[in-house]
């Protein structure tokens, strides 16, 4: 089906201006978890999080095709969603580092399909994996959210290249 509209113009700026003039826009900190097949977890930092429906409720976020979790995440039946609290930028750098295990030291529960929902969050919200589209060079992961909690507090934002704690 072709598109009604004529076609986008080339870009006037290069990848490197781009993502600075992204970097002002203020984002919330997540990590989204959930199982690999031999039963240890998979958890990464991502602030790319937003709601899209309140009926059904659903949830979107999106992580990189060179992402070595892509095939997990894309297989995967459902993941959490931790929204991280503003006392919580120690563990966003954590789960944002390569490491063979980036839950140790972690204190965490499990979810009703036994997946890790991290303690002190600010939120959390366990979806089931509804769809996936591949745009640019991402995947946008649509979750249909079958549980959620809250503890409103502070929130850990992402800003201008770090992390900052709002009041």
């Amino acid at each position: 089906m072709s598109s009604p509209f004529p076609p986008p113009l080339a870009p006037d700026f290069d990848s490197r201006h781009f993502r600075l003039a992204l970097s002002q826009f203020a984002t919330g900190v997540t990590i989204i978890t959930t199982r690999l097949e031999d039963g240890s977890f998979l958890g990464l930092t991502a602030s790319s999080f937003n709601s899209v429906s309140l009926d059904p409720p659903l949830v979107l976020w999106s992580l990189a095709t060179r992402a070595n979790s892509l095939p997990v995440f894309t297989d995967n039946s459902h993941y959490v969603i931790n929204v991280l609290a503003g006392d919580q930028a120690t563990l966003a750098e954590q789960f944002a580092r390569r490491a063979d295990n980036r839950f140790e030291g972690v204190e965490y529960e499990l979810s009703r399909t036994g997946l890790p929902i991290l303690k002190g969050v600010a939120a959390w919200f366990e979806c089931h994996n509804r769809s996936r589209y591949p745009e640019g060079d991402h995947v946008i992961f649509v979750g249909e959210v079958e549980a959620c909690a809250v503890q409103p507090k502070s929130a850990l934002v992402f800003h201008n290249g770090s992390f900052v704690a709002t009041c």
